[in-house]
């Protein structure tokens, strides 16, 4: 399975726009959003391109491919206008036999772990910086695709046990491999 990984998209219609012509080129299997879909926040500065109208029909034409979790940013009122669940603070999803436990980061972080077994995936946002690590298990974030904090708007891609984290060029950053 194909998974193409983003978050903390914050209204802007700009960077979606680019990560999603890489969706249909690519043609992964789900797009997963780990939260902060629509609106920007009080703490963060609005994101070039932000036009969170734009993004409803961007997102809702690929509403059967999408898993996503709710972000900080995200509100009930967001639902109404989205056509896929994102209320949900976390989901579970089982690929290449590694169990992956998705959330945005506010909630459940570092000091705030799941339970997880060797070759888990603990795959979140809200920091808006890169990371893979591995602690036995993984904690993997692809950054944001509009406000970064370090480095550059990127997203990753999960293939064959296999992390790519890319810029918004569709430029490979780095490839980690998992095991279980």
């Amino acid at each position: 399975m194909k998974l193409m990984i983003i978050s903390d998209i914050h209204g802007s219609y700009n960077d979606l726009e680019k990560v999603m012509h890489y969706f249909d080129e690519e043609q992964p299997d789900r797009l997963i959003i780990l939260g902060d879909i629509l609106y920007h926040g009080p703490r963060n500065d609005l994101p070039e391109g932000y036009a969170p109208k734009k993004c409803i029909p961007l997102l809702n034409k690929y509403k059967d491919k999408i898993l996503a979790v709710r972000g900080n940013c995200d509100a009930e009122v967001d639902q109404m206008v989205l056509d896929f669940p994102m209320r949900s603070d976390y989901a579970l999803l089982n690929v290449d036999g590694h169990d992956f436990y998705i959330t945005h980061g506010h909630l459940y972080n570092k000091d705030n772990m799941p339970y997880l077994k060797k070759g888990d995936v603990f795959l979140y946002g809200h920091y808006h910086v890169p990371v893979f690590e591995d602690h036995g298990f993984y904690t993997v974030n692809p950054n944001s695709i509009s406000l970064p904090k370090q480095g550059v708007k990127s997203f990753l891609v999960y293939e064959n046990e296999t992390f790519t984290l890319y810029n918004l060029e569709n430029k490979k950053i780095w490839c980690k491999k998992i095991t279980k």
